[in-house]
């Protein structure tokens, strides 16, 4: 099946894990929790009933029926792409509107004006000591951060990663560097979770302790983590800007090299009559919403506040567009993207915005882009289709991984597997138990990547048994938490991990080999930032 010496491609690794998995359904019996509907943070959530006999729930069945996946292998390829089909759909969507606006140069003219400003800034003796670059990786990944652990971004960094990549390709790195940028930050957050109201809004809400209880020591955490992960990437990020070749990456990011930018003096500055009537428009659409939505309320873990954030934006955008039009139409395109971002964090912390919001969004950016700049709708949609080309390979892959969950959920196994696993934390001191039940979360993490269906399964288990063991159940959150974050960067059963490493044309193996030391250095943190949490006298804790 493998070529020795040859590592073997990512779709081959993934189909061979999928076998495996249904391998597993032959060997370990099916089994099931009885599951009840529950109201989380007034949310009905499907959580699990329980009651202990002898310290184990007694609501695990073992009378299901086995089923043993065999041919399913091929037909839960089908199923993982329609149980991934929003994230498939997004990363096409995101593709196609990406492409149709990189035609305009903006996204170059962007990258040549933050290059110039960096090399004025390297004038400065303490901006040089400091290390400009260095600064700018910090800045940018304590930004996804702050949004991983406050909103919780995940799928949001699959956009964010085409434009990070090509600036961090421009700035002398390679594309594992510009999806640290993103990526990696944004999930530094989500495992360092402050509000998050997915994992820890969720977790502690089927813990029954008060929502978003002891944030002081999870922010210690979060700077913690954040720390540790950026050291870990700066380090990298020097030894490729010392040496490209030096860089796994080096012969694949050609593609990326191929599609950087010429000179900044081969780029036309103009303003065509078209990109006038475009900044009118959207300054009307954005008039007419902030009309029907005068006052946004936007929610940031409990706290909400009242503000008019629409019509604050239009007027801006008024101003700013008419501005940036005078300059170039570079500039005007620069500033939809800009937006596109900030109404992006105005939807998702406003108005509880997803992945199909957020895609039509990005949709909006493209068309618009491509107006802009005179193209005509026959250039645009074959522009679109371009780019969805282009990108069909992260979509592909996505949908691949999307069969594991598929083949372990039809053998009845997921279940089982926690089962076992949640009997082997009897008998532990403190320390040990709720360590015990950071290892058993992180497992349970490699194939179930969902946080938020992972909290609803284990938290109705976990937290009644932390109380007959004597741990808080704020540091059985804190293990959840941890178990949760860290692996989703190395997982192949997560979506967004596999549609961000396809969109950054990233070999899954090569992405393997780079990130696994840095998950073993945070996993062993996350033990050793669990041991207060039962040893020390925490607030909320």
């Amino acid at each position: 099946m493998f070529k020795k010496g040859k590592v073997p491609h990512t779709y081959v690794i993934v189909f061979s894990i999928i076998l495996m998995s249904a391998i597993l359904t032959w060997i370990i019996p099916a089994g099931k929790y009885i599951k009840e509907t529950k109201l989380v943070n007034g949310v009905e959530k499907q959580t699990v009933t329980y009651y202990h006999e002898k310290d184990i729930p007694a609501a695990y069945q073992t009378t299901v029926k086995s089923q043993p996946q065999t041919w399913q292998i091929f037909s839960a390829l089908f199923k993982g792409f329609v149980k991934q089909s929003n994230i498939i759909a997004f990363i096409l969507i995101i593709g196609g509107a990406f492409w149709i606006m990189n035609q305009s140069k903006a996204i170059d003219v962007a990258i040549f004006t933050f290059l110039r400003l960096v090399r004025k800034l390297e004038r400065n003796a303490f901006m040089r000591s400091v290390g400009v670059d260095n600064l700018v990786i910090v800045l940018i990944m304590t930004l996804f951060s702050s949004f991983g652990a406050i909103f919780g971004m995940s799928e949001e960094t699959i956009a964010f990663t085409i434009i990070f990549i090509p600036l961090a390709i421009s700035m002398g790195y390679d594309s594992i560097v510009g999806v640290c940028m993103v990526y990696v930050g944004a999930h530094l957050g989500f495992a360092g979770a402050i509000l998050n109201p997915f994992t820890i809004g969720i977790a502690q809400g089927l813990a029954e302790i008060p929502l978003f209880s002891g944030i002081e020591y999870r922010i210690f955490c979060w700077i913690l983590i954040n720390i540790v992960g950026f050291t870990f990437v700066l380090r990298y990020a020097h030894k490729v800007k010392k040496n490209p070749t030096s860089s796994s990456m080096y012969e694949d990011d050609m593609y990326w090299r191929n599609k950087e930018m010429g000179e900044d003096s081969k780029i036309e500055y103009y303003t065509p009559k078209a990109a006038w009537y475009i900044y009118a428009g959207v300054l009307a659409a954005l008039i007419t919403f902030s009309w029907y939505y005068p006052l946004t309320v936007m929610k940031i873990g409990l706290v909400e506040f009242k503000f008019n954030v629409l019509p604050v934006l239009t007027i801006i955008f008024g101003i700013a567009g008419f501005f940036s039009l005078l300059k170039s139409v570079h500039y005007f395109i620069l500033l939809l993207l800009t937006y596109t971002v900030v109404l992006l964090i105005v939807g998702v912390m406003g108005y509880n915005w997803y992945v199909m919001e957020i895609a039509t969004l990005f949709l909006a950016l493209g068309i618009t882009s491509g107006l802009a700049t005179n193209k005509t709708a026959d250039d645009i949609a074959k522009l679109f289709l371009e780019g969805v080309n282009d990108i069909s390979s992260a979509a592909i892959i996505v949908g691949l991984a999307g069969g594991i969950i598929v083949i372990l959920e039809n053998g009845g196994v997921i279940d089982s597997i926690l089962f076992g696993l949640s009997k082997s934390m009897q008998d532990f001191g403190d320390i040990a138990s709720v360590n015990t039940m950071y290892v058993i979360q992180t497992i349970i993490n490699l194939v179930l990547p969902s946080g938020s269906a992972k909290a609803a399964i284990t938290m109705p288990i976990m937290a009644p048994f932390s109380d007959l063991i004597g741990i808080s159940r704020q540091a059985t959150v804190m293990a959840y938490q941890f178990g949760d974050g860290f692996t989703n960067m190395i997982t192949p059963t997560s979506g967004v991990l596999i549609g961000v490493l396809g969109v950054a044309r990233i070999p899954y193996q090569k992405w393997f080999k780079w990130v696994w030391p840095l998950i073993v250095i945070l996993f062993l943190l996350g033990m050793l930032m669990l041991i207060p949490t039962v040893t020390m006298k925490l607030n909320g804790f």
